[in-house]
């Protein structure tokens, strides 16, 4: 089963109160997504979101306090899916965006790296795949300040969904 964490900017005024308008938000083909993820109006991480968030908030169960650095990836008031059997969307406001946009603006790669290489590396059981993954995840922190910058600077929101 492919799984695909989806962020998406949306602007406050646009916002509804309403699972099945956040479900509609989500249901666009890929190559509007992949349009939308040119202009930093959307990322999608794979099914190695959860590792992308240790690269942040740390390794269990040493997680860091509330703050910025733990709304990269799952953080976000939840709200809850018609579907029980679905996982909740996430919402961040543009506050916290801006917040996680100072957060990573400010973040040095290699410090968040070296806090969790290990435990980041051990899927992957040898030392020689380590500059591959790291090229990985610098990618990936790349994108996400991207993202989260272009977000910040339109003043918008962000919504999450683990789609399966």
């Amino acid at each position: 089963m492919s799984m695909y964490f989806h962020l998406r900017a949306v602007p406050p005024s646009a916002l509804r109160n309403s699972a099945t308008w956040f479900q509609r938000l989500f249901e666009d083909d890929w190559d509007t997504v992949r349009e939308r993820i040119g202009r930093h109006r959307e990322e999608v991480l794979d099914k190695l979101y959860g590792d992308v968030e240790i690269l942040y908030c740390g390794i269990p169960p040493n997680h860091t306090s509330d703050g910025p650095r733990t709304q990269v990836v799952l953080g976000g008031r939840p709200i809850f899916h018609n579907d029980p059997a679905q996982p909740p969307f996430l919402l961040l406001t543009a506050s916290q965006v801006t917040g996680v946009a100072e957060f990573l603006r400010g973040a040095d790669f290699d410090d968040l790296w070296r806090g969790t290489r290990t435990h980041l590396l051990r899927p992957y059981g040898m030392s020689d795949t380590e500059p591959e993954a790291r090229g990985l995840f610098a990618a990936t922190h790349r994108d996400l300040t991207a993202f989260y910058e272009q977000t910040a600077d339109y003043g918008d929101a962000v919504v999450k969904w683990l789609m399966t």
